[in-house]
């Protein structure tokens, strides 16, 4: 068969196949949700809702109104725009951090203290989510630090130590307490947040980079361990940030920097990171998982 007769066989079944998709009032197509809830959403075309699920992918699937999303690290920089974003949108946000959250404590972001390589505070934070929600839709591990550091250096080991623990086993603390709560989702998402030193390396800083690795494998792990329960986990590897981490840096090396290795030529401000976010954490990513999306101005294409 050619190319063309097989697309043009394709089209047809793919026509075919819409006239059975569930249609809302505003007439657009509505997929059935996450794999595991796909059998029992419908009862055969005859639009008999059978669960939660279907009844909520009638809605708009890019629609956060309601959604429970917990954010970490989410005092400044790309945590903040994040947790402000989503709650833009509609959803409750519970905004932590290890540091005090200053500003903003509403109907639509609740602001807790957070240190992510504490087990106290971390289990105290979900149960308090439990009690006043019972589920979590959202899960975003942003916490992060960067500490410079040559392996021959005197600080080298504590530097070590506090990268993995913020930034590996501090995400691996959340999804393990958070999970009966994303199990209660319809459309559960996890999204951590790591580097393009998570997905290549740079000198004086492997501390960093390997907390970063390691964020993105476990990424993928649970991707592939959590499918058959429809629970997404991608990764968010943002490049250069005008965050309170680069704030140290002077402009003019931030400009000569973005000018050398980052084709849009400028740093990113963290709404920019957030969007990337906000994006796999909806509910109509439901097809997307186990992904380390680059959102670095396409610095890693051109350094690679």
């Amino acid at each position: 068969m050619s190319i063309a007769a097989s697309c043009a066989r394709e089209q047809r079944s793919t026509n075919i196949s819409h006239r059975h998709q569930r249609r809302p009032l505003n007439g657009s197509i509505v997929s059935v949700g996450a794999a595991h809830n796909l059998e029992r959403s419908w009862s055969g075309f005859d639009g008999n809702c059978m669960s939660r699920v279907c009844h909520d992918r009638l809605m708009d699937p890019r629609d956060m109104t309601g959604r429970i999303v917990l954010v970490t690290g989410a005092a400044s920089g790309i945590g903040k725009a994040t947790a402000e974003l989503f709650a833009a949108h509609g959803a409750m946000v519970v905004a932590t951090d290890r540091d005090e959250i200053v500003g903003r404590d509403d109907e639509r972001i609740t602001t807790r203290r957070l240190d992510v390589t504490d087990d106290n505070d971390v289990a105290s934070v979900i149960a308090e989510i439990g009690e006043r929600h019972g589920r979590l839709d959202a899960l975003v591990n942003n916490a992060g630090l960067a500490i410079p550091a040559p392996i021959d250096g005197d600080g080298y080991r504590a530097a070590w130590d506090m990268s993995i623990d913020v930034m590996l086993a501090g995400p691996m603390r959340l999804i393990r307490a958070a999970l009966p709560l994303l199990r209660n989702s319809d459309a559960p998402r996890i999204v951590n947040v790591s580097s393009p030193d998570g997905v290549g390396g740079s000198a004086g800083n492997s501390p960093y980079t390997a907390a970063k690795h390691g964020l993105v494998g476990l990424t993928k792990s649970l991707a592939v361990e959590f499918g058959d329960e429809g629970i997404t986990v991608n990764a968010v590897c943002p490049g250069p940030v005008r965050t309170g981490i680069t704030a140290g840096i002077p402009d003019e090396m931030k400009d000569k920097f973005a000018r050398r290795r980052v084709p849009l030529r400028r740093y990113a401000d963290p709404i920019e990171i957030a969007h990337g976010i906000f994006h796999l954490a909806m509910p109509a990513s439901s097809y997307i998982t186990g992904h380390a999306l680059l959102v670095d101005g396409g610095m890693t294409i051109k350094n690679n």
